[in-house]
Protein backbone atom coordinates (compact mmCIF):
# COMPACT_ATOMS: atom_id res chain seq x y z
CA UNK A 1 0.00 0.00 0.00
CA UNK A 2 1.23 3.28 -0.74
CA UNK A 3 2.06 5.79 1.71
CA UNK A 4 -0.34 8.57 0.59
CA UNK A 5 0.19 12.50 2.13
CA UNK A 6 -2.51 13.06 4.06
CA UNK A 7 -0.76 15.37 6.92
CA UNK A 8 1.82 18.48 6.19
CA UNK A 9 4.36 18.94 8.21
CA UNK A 10 3.81 22.89 7.40
CA UNK A 11 0.46 22.92 8.65
CA UNK A 12 1.66 20.50 11.62
CA UNK A 13 4.29 23.62 12.77
CA UNK A 14 1.57 25.98 11.84
CA UNK A 15 -0.51 24.18 14.21
CA UNK A 16 2.68 23.89 17.04
CA UNK A 17 2.82 27.82 17.35
CA UNK A 18 -0.68 26.99 18.92
CA UNK A 19 0.63 23.89 20.32
CA UNK A 20 -0.10 24.93 24.32
CA UNK A 21 -3.10 24.03 23.52
CA UNK A 22 -2.27 21.05 22.16
CA UNK A 23 -3.35 21.45 18.42
CA UNK A 24 -1.02 20.10 16.36
CA UNK A 25 -1.22 17.21 18.80
CA UNK A 26 -4.75 16.57 17.56
CA UNK A 27 -4.16 16.99 14.38
CA UNK A 28 -1.73 14.33 14.01
CA UNK A 29 -4.44 12.02 15.95
CA UNK A 30 -2.62 12.30 19.26
CA UNK A 31 -5.95 13.12 21.01
CA UNK A 32 -4.81 12.25 24.58
CA UNK A 33 -1.60 13.92 24.87
CA UNK A 34 -3.26 16.19 22.95
CA UNK A 35 -5.66 17.05 26.09
CA UNK A 36 -2.72 16.46 28.39
CA UNK A 37 -1.53 19.87 26.21
CA UNK A 38 -4.30 21.64 26.10
CA UNK A 39 -5.29 21.47 30.27
CA UNK A 40 -1.03 21.56 30.91
CA UNK A 41 -0.50 24.24 28.42
CA UNK A 42 1.93 22.43 26.56
CA UNK A 43 3.05 20.23 29.51
CA UNK A 44 3.95 23.35 30.93
CA UNK A 45 6.06 24.00 28.21
CA UNK A 46 8.62 21.96 27.73
CA UNK A 47 6.78 19.22 26.12
CA UNK A 48 5.49 21.97 23.49
CA UNK A 49 9.13 22.76 22.95
CA UNK A 50 10.38 19.03 22.54
CA UNK A 51 7.55 18.54 20.10
CA UNK A 52 9.33 21.12 17.78
CA UNK A 53 11.48 18.11 17.10
CA UNK A 54 8.78 15.47 17.27
CA UNK A 55 6.47 16.82 14.41
CA UNK A 56 8.50 15.08 11.34
CA UNK A 57 7.35 11.22 12.84
CA UNK A 58 4.22 12.33 13.92
CA UNK A 59 3.81 13.30 10.71
CA UNK A 60 4.91 10.31 8.60
CA UNK A 61 2.06 8.27 11.01
CA UNK A 62 -0.34 10.33 10.44
CA UNK A 63 -0.27 9.75 6.97
CA UNK A 64 -0.10 6.34 6.88
CA UNK A 65 -3.09 6.33 9.49
CA UNK A 66 -5.63 8.23 7.41
CA UNK A 67 -7.24 7.64 4.07
CA UNK A 68 -6.56 10.64 1.19
CA UNK A 69 -9.67 11.84 -0.21
CA UNK A 70 -11.77 14.66 -1.78
CA UNK A 71 -11.51 15.88 2.36
CA UNK A 72 -8.95 17.53 2.93
CA UNK A 73 -7.22 17.29 6.17
CA UNK A 74 -5.28 20.17 6.18
CA UNK A 75 -7.89 22.37 5.50
CA UNK A 76 -10.55 20.65 7.83
CA UNK A 77 -7.71 21.34 10.66
CA UNK A 78 -7.37 24.95 9.83
CA UNK A 79 -10.56 25.56 9.72
CA UNK A 80 -11.60 24.03 12.94
CA UNK A 81 -8.25 25.68 14.72
CA UNK A 82 -8.98 29.02 13.48
CA UNK A 83 -12.91 29.12 12.89
CA UNK A 84 -14.19 26.24 14.62
CA UNK A 85 -16.37 28.42 16.99
CA UNK A 86 -18.49 29.57 13.40
CA UNK A 87 -18.49 25.74 12.53
CA UNK A 88 -16.85 26.49 9.32
CA UNK A 89 -14.61 23.14 9.09
CA UNK A 90 -18.53 21.43 9.42
CA UNK A 91 -19.66 23.48 6.58
CA UNK A 92 -16.89 21.91 4.81
CA UNK A 93 -17.38 18.58 5.39
CA UNK A 94 -20.52 18.61 3.97
CA UNK A 95 -22.49 18.39 7.37
CA UNK A 96 -24.72 21.50 7.37
CA UNK A 97 -27.02 21.17 10.09
CA UNK A 98 -24.15 20.57 12.88
CA UNK A 99 -22.42 24.22 10.77
CA UNK A 100 -25.45 25.96 11.78
CA UNK A 101 -25.99 25.08 15.03
CA UNK A 102 -22.00 25.55 15.57
CA UNK A 103 -22.60 28.75 14.24
CA UNK A 104 -25.33 30.03 16.53
CA UNK A 105 -24.52 28.23 19.71
CA UNK A 106 -20.68 29.36 19.42
CA UNK A 107 -19.29 25.32 18.72
CA UNK A 108 -21.63 24.42 21.13
CA UNK A 109 -20.50 26.70 23.88
CA UNK A 110 -16.47 25.49 22.84
CA UNK A 111 -17.54 21.87 24.01
CA UNK A 112 -18.53 20.60 19.96
CA UNK A 113 -14.94 22.76 19.41
CA UNK A 114 -13.19 20.04 21.68
CA UNK A 115 -15.17 17.03 20.99
CA UNK A 116 -14.34 18.12 17.12
CA UNK A 117 -10.44 18.33 18.17
CA UNK A 118 -10.75 14.94 19.63
CA UNK A 119 -12.33 13.37 16.30
CA UNK A 120 -11.97 15.43 13.38
CA UNK A 121 -9.34 13.09 11.72
CA UNK A 122 -11.70 9.98 11.96
CA UNK A 123 -14.57 12.18 10.64
CA UNK A 124 -12.22 13.27 7.87
CA UNK A 125 -11.34 9.63 7.14
CA UNK A 126 -15.04 8.11 7.34
CA UNK A 127 -16.29 10.97 4.68
CA UNK A 128 -13.72 10.05 2.58
CA UNK A 129 -14.28 6.26 2.84
CA UNK A 130 -17.81 7.00 1.79
CA UNK A 131 -17.10 9.26 -0.95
Amino acid sequence: MQNQDTHSKVIGYLLWIFGFMGAHRFYYGRQLTGTLWFFTLGLFFIGWIIDLFLIPGMDDAADTRYEAGSVDYNIGWILLTFLGIFGIHRFYMGKVITGIVYLLTAGLFGLGILYDFWTLNGQIAEKNRLA
